[in-house]
């Protein structure tokens, strides 16, 4: 299917095919608490997705003067979509995934709300700030709560998992601040270094070795976010940099499976591990940064 000018400029506004790399924070969350009917989790992921692009669309708004200068092509500096547009999308969006979530529980509302603060937080303010990274990734670790709200049960037991994607969050985040101009070596080794502990943390179950789906989730994911970034390692150029970033965002999916099997749901493997395989493919059309 070949999208005209206009819906192409939208997707790529959004990051469309990114918000492949969100539903799973929400399974991942449910799955910690115990679990859901998909039926009661899918207007939760539907969530997610709206705050995601929300977030994406607000961003470029944002730094629409930034982008002029460094990414001309991008949708608002290169006259494609309006700012007022882009902002109004962002608005509209973000109240669609807040509503979404109320028709689950008010815990899921309020989570929600939690999550588009933090993503506003960030887009508007924190994100050239030391702050920053942080902020990311107390959104994307709220986002896995949402899916825990969502069962009605207590979000406590997924805090484990959720700071294990918030981390990982964070490294994507603070090499994202290399990826127009390059950076030092230390920037993708640090993120490697992250990549690396989240494995192990992902494979330490107690005495006892993780479950098989588990291993397999596990090394996809290192292997996911990791390859790209030993070659940045090597060449920290702008293109390497991105190509961190880029196998970062797509590991989310890897790193989400294990999570769900190490909470007792390996039937999510395959399905998300499929999912990052159309990711892949889907970011050589839009890119997902």
């Amino acid at each position: 299917m070949t999208l005209s000018r206009t819906a192409l400029a939208w997707v790529q506004l959004v990051r469309g095919p990114a918000a492949l790399t969100v539903p799973g924070d929400v399974l991942a969350g449910a799955a910690a608490a115990g679990g859901a009917p998909v039926r009661r989790l899918l207007p939760a992921a539907g969530a997610s997705v709206c705050l995601y692009w929300a977030g994406m669309a607000l961003n470029d708004w944002a730094d629409r003067d930034i982008d002029a200068q460094e990414r001309p092509g991008r949708p608002i500096p290169s006259g494609r979509v309006k700012p007022a547009a882009a902002l109004a999308a962002a608005t509209g969006l973000t109240a669609a995934g807040i509503a979404l979530a109320a028709t689950r529980s008010r815990g899921a509302a309020v989570t929600a709300t939690a999550v588009a603060a933090a993503a506003w937080s960030y887009d508007l303010g924190l994100k050239h700030t030391q702050a920053g990274p942080a902020t990311m990734a107390a959104a994307r670790s709220l986002d896995v709560l949402l899916g825990a709200a969502t069962t009605g049960r207590s979000v406590l037991p997924a805090l484990p998992s959720a700071a294990l994607l918030g981390a990982h969050t964070y490294s994507v985040t603070t090499l994202s601040r290399h990826e127009a101009y390059g950076g030092p070596r230390s920037a993708p080794l640090a993120a490697l270094g992250a990549t690396t502990a989240i494995t192990a943390a992902l494979t330490t179950t107690g005495p006892d070795a993780a479950p098989p789906a588990t291993r397999t989730a596990a090394a996809a994911y290192a292997w996911t976010a990791g390859r790209p970034l030993v070659d940045a390692a090597r060449t920290p150029s702008a293109d390497r940099v991105r190509g961190g970033v880029i196998g970062g965002l797509q590991a989310m999916l890897p790193l989400q499976a294990a999570l769900a099997s190490r909470s007792g749901k390996p039937l999510a493997v395959p399905g998300l591990l499929a999912a990052m395989a159309a990711a892949r493919r889907l970011s050589r059309k839009v890119t997902p940064t």
